[in-house]
């Protein structure tokens, strides 16, 4: 049933709901004024038809595939109260469920409603740059991959793609979650970005339903309109709405057994009455009021609602949950087990420490290091030069170093003026000739090693200019982060990492996590987070493919920065769109509402049944057991639409 036909048959199950209603209290208005005659009756009758319509039809079709479920109670209170003659109370019944049972499906409506706004975000046009000049506006399904598109100022983005022209700021809060607009600007080499187009920079990255800034942007299409993230989102979050959880598991084998249970109670009773003598009609009545009593209405949606309303409001968030088993599970973990390179940590390798020897000054050091790792591709170099060369003060021109020589594993050698140049660690300084490294120099560089960071000793001819210091720097936001995660209840939480042992424990510390495992292959990672789980249910939150066998190992698996990896989305539990640590609290703090949520309603469920059987079984009768039940209906789906306002920093709406 697609969205179109769902919205009418709601729709339309709510007119007959309020038909039923009308003509249930127009003939009760008769009935008690003594006007009626027999078109009481008759009224009472048509709000069976109103009322019984839409319950006939679902209880039909659930019988067809084997199953009990509760509208079969109702239909059979309201038949056996018409075949004793109380047509007002089997009216009243079917009126307040169907009625009832239209709101919840109006109310639930909003939830859905709040994820199918994510379809509606990508524009249906698009301004497409011909080859031979000129554009033209077409309907995005008619885009190809390598397609041109022009996204003018303060419009939304079409399509996936990159960015070949312009510049501009994005907001992409609609796909990633993220507050402030990300700055936009072109590849350098427009054939390799569509080559490899994962290979793109955040930077130049951008995807559909997003809303460019200021600039205009020329934009080329990496991803059919059927597969763009936006679109991979959306279909991914109506899945999760019909992936049951555990608690929805267990509601569904609860309703098998209790729906027969209660029918077998019902027939107790009735032969009950007839041992004691007491008037059929008088026990038929109060067997319908326990049949209406037992009845778990609200039982039936208390889980469904909770998870639709919390993924929904999740996919509002940047954070995609693949259902209802993963939310639960999330909001009841007490260990979460880190990746530390791109997740904790930015995944690429800063210039932190320019520590000049004595008698060489800081901008010689720098000078040096800059030319000679210039000629270098290794990441350390690269590293280096981008984040040394805006320290280098003066209008001199940069000076040029020549004929690189590597030395693998251990450092580099070049000329430079001449001279010969010698950057790399302090076992390879060592092997050198000619003056040897000067204490206090070598003591500074022990003290930087010993707190995590990878050092590189330069030499200039037979001078000691001194010691870099290059560390993959935690994130800024990454201590915030474990901070807000133990206020939300996380007590324990682990940092993986295949580097040495010493930089872990460094980057540990500077984010304040509680245990450090460092120097781990794979197959290590897949061990810990073994470990982890035979004391506690484990998350493990990586960036991507290479941290899919740890992620796999655990109990849920959280990817970061997945509105870049395909494969990120498709394999995660949960997926953070956005390479931003701080969803993490964000989904936490939802997922453990979620969770209080469904107990809340679970529990208050099963107390207005174990309430109202004693209570229909010693004379309630079946008009105020159903504005109970369905009063507790709706009371269940409010307590889960609250999960639609729930706050980013877990304050209540």
């Amino acid at each position: 049933m697609n969205a179109v036909t769902k919205k009418l048959v709601a729709r339309a199950e709510l007119v007959s709901a309020l038909l039923a209603l009308t003509v249930y209290l127009t003939g009760l208005t008769l009935r008690l004024t003594g006007d009626g005659g027999t078109a009481d009756r008759a009224l009472f009758m048509a709000a069976y038809v109103f009322g019984g319509a839409f319950t006939l039809r679902e209880a039909v079709t659930t019988l067809r595939r084997g199953r009990f479920q509760v509208d079969f109670l109702m239909l059979v209170a309201a038949a056996g109260a018409a075949a004793i003659g109380r047509w007002e109370e089997g009216a009243v019944l079917l009126v307040l469920f169907s009625l009832g049972h239209a709101l919840e499906e109006y109310a639930l409506g909003r939830a859905r409603r709040s994820v199918e706004a994510l379809a509606d975000l990508a524009p249906r046009t698009a301004v497409l740059r011909r080859p031979g000049g000129g554009s033209a506006e077409v309907p995005v399904a008619e885009l190809a991959v390598g397609d041109t598109v022009l996204v003018r100022p303060h419009t939304r983005v079409p399509a996936d793609g990159f960015v070949a022209a312009g510049t501009s700021s994005v907001d992409q809060s609609a796909v990633t979650g993220e507050s402030v607009p990300a700055d936009k600007t072109p590849v350098a080499d427009r054939a390799a970005a569509l080559a490899d187009p994962a290979a793109t920079g955040p930077e130049q990255r951008v995807y559909a339903g997003t809303v460019n800034g200021p600039g205009s942007l020329d934009v080329v299409v990496t991803r059919l309109a059927r597969d763009n993230t936006l679109a991979r989102v959306v279909r991914m979050v109506r899945d999760a709405g019909e992936r049951t959880s555990p608690t929805q598991r267990f509601t569904d084998r609860f309703q098998k057994v209790f729906v027969p249970a209660v029918l077998a109670l019902v027939a107790l009773l009735l032969g009950f009455g007839a041992l004691t003598g007491e008037p059929f009609t008088d026990t038929f009545y109060r067997a319908m009021a326990v049949l209406v009593a037992a009845s778990p209405c609200a039982l039936a949606i208390a889980t469904p609602a909770a998870v639709l309303s919390a993924v929904g409001r999740a996919a509002r968030g940047g954070v995609l949950v693949k259902g209802g088993a993963p939310l639960e599970e999330f909001g009841r973990l007490r260990t979460l087990a880190f990746d530390k390179t791109g997740t904790l940590t930015e995944g690429r390798p800063r210039l932190t420490d320019v520590e000049a020897a004595d008698g060489t000054g800081r901008q010689e050091l720098l000078r040096t290091a800059v030319a000679a790792q210039r000629l270098s591709d290794h990441p350390l170099a690269r590293a280096v030069v981008r984040d040394g060369a805006p320290l280098l003060t003066g209008t001199a021109p940069a000076p040029e170093a020549v004929n690189l020589r590597a030395v693998i594993g251990r450092g580099l050698a070049a000329e430079l003026d001449g001279e010969p140049v010698h950057i790399g660690s302090l076992s390879y300084a060592d092997t050198l000739t000619g003056p040897p490294v000067p204490a206090a120099l070598r003591d500074r560089t022990e003290e930087l090693a010993r707190a995590g960071r990878t050092t590189m000793l330069v030499r200039h001819g037979d001078r000691w200019l001194g010691t870099l210091g290059v560390m993959d720097a935690p994130r800024p936001e990454a201590a915030a982060t474990v901070a807000a995660l133990r206020g939300l209840g996380v007590t324990r939480t682990v940092m993986l990492s295949g580097d040495d042992q010493r930089v872990a424990d460094a980057v540990g510390r500077a984010v304040g996590i509680d245990e450090v495992r460092g120097g781990l292959m794979p197959q290590d990672k897949v061990d810990e987070v073994t470990r982890l789980r035979r004391t506690a249910r484990t998350a493990m939150i990586g960036d991507g493919v290479n941290d899919a066998p740890a992620m796999a190992g655990a109990t849920v698996s959280v990817a970061m920065g997945a509105a870049g990896s395909a494969v990120a989305l498709e394999t995660a539990d949960i997926a953070l769109m956005s390479d931003d640590l701080r969803r993490l609290p964000f989904i936490t703090g939802l997922s453990r509402r979620a969770s209080r949520i469904i107990r809340q309603n679970l529990w208050l469920s099963l107390g207005i049944v174990a309430v109202l059987v004693p209570a229909t079984a010693l004379g309630l009768g079946i008009g105020p057991a159903v504005l109970v039940h369905e009063g507790s209906t709706l009371v269940v789906v409010a307590n889960a639409l609250r999960l639609l306002r729930h706050r980013e920093d877990g304050r209540p709406a």
